[in-house]
């Protein structure tokens, strides 16, 4: 038999029997979807999250509160002491000290309540310097941003997210209007562009007030001179890592830590939260995978279950082939042609479906899914390998048959 012969007698043999052709190959299929939804969700999660992440601003440090140990010897984790000030922040402007430092922002954020009218909204306040709007890389929309005047004259200007000022006002034009924060009242005079969320944050549900203001008349007590987070800008990408040694060292010299071992504080850079990210990201992926792959190792044995099934209903037709000289050789090629089929079937059919949620499911799960045509053809070659692997047994078996123990059955 030629490879046109086997073929047509192979799809003839599995459309004789469809509904159990396709109950073999639902394994298969199964597997391949979920193995490329898998990893289109890795994908597209670490898609994101690097999104996010740059989102904060480009060639940007993030210098955060350390631990500090207690007089009762209780070591507090980080982020949650009171070990950065202003005072940090400003040393940090120096180029003498930090020449790589292009800009430095600090924020004191607190969650608040704004209130307009009977509208009651609670935001994340962040009390901060002119230079933060270009630090973490961000626009406004309408009106103006804080000035320097502003923070030296501690006004009660205040600038809002757009989704904080769509929450107070119904719209996000709001530039002019009134809002009170502890009985205070601020005027708003600009309105951010959005920029949607970070890993831990909503970045358009926030208020922007004067450094000087959210000391005084925010916040105050007796912690008012410490920051929640000091930003620094680099100069460029090349000089992120001279930035981030000049920010560690000149900070350790400022708090009298000779070991860094001890700092009170910790820098993070962008590259490494990036490579954080990635690397949680394609752990999880990379098990889910493998979780997705059984599926396709039950329908590999639901194809072998099929082949020998197939084998013994047809065991005088290959009884009758051997008798009229096919050689072994043509009935392996036969089965093993059929369980190719039936795999290429299942991989095709899977990776249709696999790419059509691909597409469906990012709005309902909120996350985007990345189809990588790679998954996909290796999908499609790896169901054909487990129809050709899980096909040689019943082939094999096949062969070896007796043409006249074959042509005596029942």
């Amino acid at each position: 038999m030629s490879w046109g012969e086997t073929l047509a007698t192979g799809w003839h043999a599995i459309r004789a029997h469809s509904m159990r052709s396709l109950l073999t190959v639902l394994g298969i299929l199964i597997g391949i979807a979920a193995v490329i939804l898998t990893v289109g969700l890795g994908l597209g999660t670490q898609k994101d999250v690097s999104a996010q992440i740059s989102s904060l601003g480009s060639n940007l440090l993030i210098v955060s509160p350390g631990s500090t140990t207690s007089s009762a010897g209780v070591r507090g984790g980080f982020g949650s002491s009171t070990t950065l000030t202003t005072s940090d922040a400003s040393a940090l402007t120096s180029k003498t000290a930090a020449p790589d430092v292009e800009a430095v922002a600090a924020e004191k954020s607190s969650s608040e309540s704004l209130v307009n009218g009977d509208t009651n909204w609670t935001s994340t306040v962040v009390g901060t310097t002119p230079s933060w709007l270009d630090v973490r890389s961000r626009t406004v929309a309408q009106g103006r941003f804080l000035t320097a005047a502003d923070e030296t004259d501690r006004t009660t200007n205040i600038v809002l997210g757009s989704e904080t000022a769509t929450e107070l006002f119904g719209s996000p034009r709001a530039v002019g209007r009134t809002l009170t924060i502890n009985d205070v009242t601020f005027t708003v005079v600009g309105v951010l562009e959005p920029a949607g969320s970070s890993s831990s944050d909503n970045l358009d549900d926030t208020a922007v007030v004067p450094m000087s203001t959210m000391q005084n008349t925010i916040v105050g007590g007796t912690t008012r001179t410490a920051v929640s987070t000091i930003y620094v800008k680099a100069v460029g990408t090349d000089e992120i890592s001279a930035a981030y040694q000049e920010t560690q060292q000149l900070l350790l010299n400022l708090h009298g830590i000779t070991d860094a071992d001890d700092a009170d504080f910790t820098v993070s850079s962008q590259d490494a939260l990036v490579s954080t990210a990635t690397s949680v990201y394609r752990t999880l992926t990379v098990l889910l995978t493998g979780i997705a792959a059984l599926s396709l190792l039950v329908g590999g044995i639901g194809v072998m279950n099929i082949m020998l099934v197939s084998v013994t209903e047809r065991t005088r037709e290959i009884g009758l082939r051997k008798a009229l000289g096919a050689p072994p050789v043509a009935i392996r090629r036969q089965f093993l042609t059929e369980a190719s089929v039936l795999g290429l079937g299942g991989g095709l059919v899977g990776a249709a479906l696999g790419i059509a949620a691909a597409k469906l499911l990012p709005s309902v799960l909120d996350s985007s899914i990345v189809v990588s045509p790679t998954a996909v053809v290796g999908s499609i070659v790896i169901a054909v390998g487990i129809g050709l692997v899980f096909g040689v047994y019943p082939a094999v078996r096949a062969a070896r048959l007796a043409p006249i123990d074959a042509l005596r059955s029942e």
